[in-house]
C-alpha cells in the first residue's frame, strides 16, 4: 500500500459494497417482531437482497422480523433482520436497512417482480 494512503470502512459507501442494485421504491409495509409487535413502516427502496423502510417506531439492530410488503397491486412477506439504522435527526422518523432472510419462491415472485418493472423504467428513454 502506498505511504500515507489509508482506507477505513466508514469511507466505502454501502453503494460501493453493494452487490445487488437497489432502486427507490415505494410501498407500506409492516414489521411484525417475534413476540408479535406490529411496527408500521414505509419502504422507499428495494434490492433482491433486502429493503430500506422508514418507522416511527426505532427496531434495535439484530432484531429478526416478519416483513409485510405491499404496493396495493402485489404483496409479499419476508423474513428480514434489521442491520443498520438511521436516527431521525430530531424528525421522529428512523430509516432502517433490512436484508431478507431464507425464502421460498412464492415469497420472492413479488420482489422479482417490483425489481424487473423498476429495472425497466431505470433504462427506458424518456419519451420524445
Amino acid at each position: 500500500m502506498e505511504q500515507g494512503i489509508r482506507w477505513h470502512m466508514s469511507e466505502t459507501s454501502f453503494a460501493v459494497r453493494r452487490t445487488n442494485p437497489r432502486y427507490a421504491f415505494f410501498a407500506e409495509a409492516e414489521a411484525t417482531l417475534r413476540d408479535g409487535t406490529s411496527v408500521p413502516a414505509q419502504v422507499s427502496e428495494l434490492s433482491s437482497r433486502g429493503c430500506y423502510i422508514d418507522t416511527l417506531q426505532p427496531i434495535p439492530i439484530g432484531t429478526e422480523v416478519s416483513l409485510r410488503i405491499s404496493d396495493g397491486m402485489k404483496s409479499c412477506e419476508l423474513p428480514g433482520k434489521v442491520i443498520y439504522i438511521h436516527s431521525g435527526y430530531g424528525m421522529g422518523i428512523f430509516g432502517m436497512g433490512v436484508v431478507f432472510g431464507s425464502a421460498g419462491a412464492e415469497q420472492l415472485s413479488a420482489v422479482n417482480s417490483w425489481l424487473r418493472d423498476l429495472a425497466l423504467k431505470k433504462v427506458t428513454p424518456p419519451p420524445c
